[in-house]
């Protein structure tokens, strides 16, 4: 059983670095343009998921016509096309500085060399890979905090495409810190990253059915507490980051602002007023550009 799990880990990697080596022999421009159609023409074929986007955009757009949910659906797919491929080309995105524009640099100016402890919380909208970038170009050195890949050789080689964005190192959910602190619970390890004045970045738009329950387009949904919890406990500050197509190119702005952390007695009343505070600011986003976020995931119950 052991040797034919090792097998398809190894033939999965392989079939992932054929497929990285096809989508590198295009310039950037035409292999987004091409992985854009593609997806917008075959992801609704997937009944399930294209049925979940248009059941959650009927919760948070009642007034718009079956016809227009529709639309920002499939322009979400071609997003989500765009996004696979980018992830292939990061490098090549970072080589090109000028498609990434800083909407609000003063923030990071002001706390130049001086930040102390944050954690920033992005969401699936326009290629969220980079809404972390002005912490990079501030060198502020982010870690961060990612779903961990069950095949040991594609994790590996996505971590890698991603260190030049997380410098500071990534936590996998469930394994501790790669490569540092083996074995540690990772909760622990986030702490005390923290707590030496570390910056982490995570995803905190997705249901979570151990969270709270705080409005999200006027209903509720169950959503990640841990950014809240950390924030509170130790002090951090807590921004929300957000990364926006220009175009249908890969062209880019990125936005950071920060939210106030509550301090009193009531410990969960706390907790539960900064996700809420979180989650509509993600809202308020979402409704500038919702043919940029991903509508398949799961967000409500």
């Amino acid at each position: 059983m052991a040797f034919l799990t090792e097998l398809r880990y190894g033939v999965e990697y392989v079939a992932l670095r054929l497929v990285v080596f096809i989508v590198r022999l295009f310039p950037l421009d035409r292999a987004v343009k091409i992985s854009a159609a593609t997806w917008r023409k075959l992801a609704p074929k997937s009944k399930r998921r294209h049925r979940r986007a248009l059941h959650n955009l009927a919760i948070a757009f009642p007034d718009k016509t079956p016809q227009e949910r529709e639309q920002i659906a499939l322009e979400a797919w071609s997003n989500l096309g765009r996004v696979m491929v980018e992830t292939m080309q990061l490098d090549r995105i970072l080589r090109q500085p000028e498609r990434i524009e800083i909407i609000n640099p003063k923030i990071l100016e002001r706390y130049r060399g001086k930040l102390g402890p944050l954690i920033c919380c992005s969401l699936h909208s326009g290629n969220w890979e980079l809404a972390t970038w002005p912490l990079v170009a501030v060198e502020a050195h982010p870690a961060a905090i990612y779903r961990l890949v069950s095949n040991p050789y594609v994790d590996n080689y996505l971590r890698k495409q991603r260190e030049r964005l997380y410098p500071g190192g990534m936590f996998s959910r469930g394994a501790g810190r790669i490569n540092r602190m083996a074995g540690l619970d990772t909760a622990r390890q986030i702490g005390a990253y923290l707590r030496d004045g570390g910056r982490i970045a995570m995803l905190a738009d997705l249901y979570d059915r151990r969270g709270v329950e705080v409005p999200f387009f006027g209903h509720p949904a169950s959503s990640i507490t841990f950014p809240a919890l950390l924030a509170r406990r130790l002090g951090c500050r807590l921004w929300v980051g957000r990364c926006i197509r220009v175009g249908t190119q890969s062209r880019f702005k990125v936005e950071m602002k920060e939210l106030k952390v509550s301090f009193s007695d009531d410990r969960d009343a706390d907790i539960r007023e900064i996700t809420a505070a979180i989650q509509l600011q993600f809202e308020q986003w979402i409704r500038e550009y919702p043919e940029q976020w991903m509508w398949s995931n799961r967000k409500w119950a």
